[in-house]
């Protein structure tokens, strides 16, 4: 989120709840968005302060990190930068593109393949299998694969190379990063 709109939405939203339901009723969710006091702070300083907001479902306590980009160094002008030294491009992450989150519709950065692999490298977008399950690229969705080793046997053979690599579909970054998240969790 660009630090002029979270400087924005910050102090006029900070601990607010926001209820969600599904069209059809049958799924209801509660966040809170969780903004820091020190959103307006743009350099790294001890490193401890760097996640500017949390976007927190409270029935588990799962969450998502809001962090601020903006431009910060005269000597880089049009980079854009957070506070944990990631930079950005404009065009990187504008236009944003349409994708779809659990079934609901969602915005990701433009360019969101190389801006993974950067951060994670390319295994952020190839890990298929994990804990006994496989990834269906066509389903979207992680299902048992009783040839996929859990728990402490799967320990034991990280890292393990997946049955089968597929690439990443355009617009599915939200399962990349889930998929990223439970490898390296």
């Amino acid at each position: 989120m660009h630090a002029d709109t979270l400087q924005m939405v910050g102090p006029k939203y900070n601990l607010t709840r926001h209820k969600y339901t599904s069209d059809d009723g049958t799924i209801e969710r509660e966040y809170l968005l969780d903004v820091n006091p020190w959103i307006w702070q743009r350099v790294r300083g001890d490193g401890q302060n760097v996640i500017d907001a949390r976007w927190v479902d409270v029935r588990n306590g799962l969450f998502i990190d809001i962090t601020g980009i903006a431009e910060t160094d005269p000597k880089n002008p049009g980079v854009l930068n957070c506070k944990n030294y990631h930079r950005y491009r404009p065009e990187d992450i504008w236009p944003l593109r349409d994708t779809i989150f659990e079934g609901v519709p969602a915005k990701i950065p433009y360019n969101f393949d190389p801006i993974l692999v950067k951060e994670y490298g390319t295994k952020a977008l190839v890990v298929t299998e994990y804990e006994g399950h496989r990834w269906n690229v066509q389903k979207k969705i992680w299902e048992p694969a009783p040839d996929v080793p859990t728990g402490k046997q799967g320990a034991l053979n990280l890292p393990r190379v997946p049955h089968k690599y597929s690439t990443v579909q355009t617009g599915g970054f939200f399962y990349n990063v889930y998929r990223l998240i439970h490898w390296w969790a």
